[in-house]
């Protein structure tokens, strides 16, 4: 199984030594994303709804760069810094994941890098 690299400049540059996916055999693993505009390489969106949308969009760019699309996902991983925010944020992720959406874990973390409200990983597969 070969290990590559993806790398889209619709989807914000990594903020450390990590990449923003790598594609294993047929499975794409997505670094954490936060609501980082890849325009100008600043933190976005001042409430929930905002970032959750930011990310997605840069996770759906990620996804297209390999010919993935957001119905390949079969995982994802949500962390946010308030599970207040958990309502609010299902009802922009879920325009995204209309049908069979992927499993999905969520969890409260008390920070998260550049002050963001949220980070959202994912694991996507095609045949």
């Amino acid at each position: 199984m070969s290990k590559r690299v993806i790398f889209t400049h619709k989807a914000p540059a990594p903020i450390g030594p990590y990449s923003q996916a790598i594609k294993a055999g047929n499975f794409i693993f997505g670094s954490g994303q936060i609501s980082i505009n890849p325009k100008n390489n600043k933190l976005e969106g001042k409430n929930i709804e905002e970032q959750t949308k930011i990310i997605m969009e840069n996770i759906k760019n990620i996804l297209e760069e390999n010919g993935y699309t957001l119905n390949d996902v079969v995982h994802v991983f949500v962390f946010l810094r308030n599970l207040e925010d958990y309502k609010k944020f299902n009802e922009i992720y879920g325009q995204f994941f209309t049908k069979d959406p992927p499993a999905r874990t969520t969890i409260e973390v008390s920070d998260l890098p550049k002050g963001a409200l949220i980070e959202i990983s994912f694991i996507a597969y095609k045949e």
